[in-house]
């Protein structure tokens, strides 16, 4: 089996990734046709124990969008939104902030999942809040 290393962290099977990597693809493609515009792709903070942003996007108005993509081939275990736990969200939020550092004063955010599901995909704008 091949595997695929990320910077920090396991390594994953190859085709783990591909299927990640697709659906962040057919994700980035939605946003985009929908008037979103591509600001970063994968953002990691330094280190480990950090977070990483699948998408970061702004939308018409000027606002950052950060979106975590999350694809599974059904809904067991509560499909793909649901897959996107408390300890997700704090890591995310967590990127997020390492990343407007660099902003004086930072735009508006919100933080959206984009959920694939037996190949269905659906969009949650402000699925959660920087504080829960």
């Amino acid at each position: 089996m091949i595997f695929w290393k990320r910077s920090a962290g396991p390594a994953v099977p190859a085709t783990t990734r591909l299927r990640g990597q697709a659906a962040e693809d057919q994700a980035l493609a939605h946003l985009q046709r929908a008037g979103l515009r591509l600001v970063a792709r994968n953002y990691r903070t330094p280190g480990r124990g950090g977070g990483e942003i699948d998408l970061i996007m702004q939308d018409a108005s000027g606002a950052l969008v950060f979106v975590e993509v999350r694809e599974r081939a059904d809904a067991a275990h509560g499909g793909a939104a649901a897959s996107v736990t408390a300890a997700k969200r704090r890591r995310i939020v967590l990127a997020a902030r390492h990343y407007l550092l660099r902003h004086g004063a930072p735009p508006p955010c919100r933080f959206d999942v984009v959920a694939i599901e037996g190949g269905a995909l659906q969009w949650l704008q402000g699925a959660f809040a920087a504080d829960g």
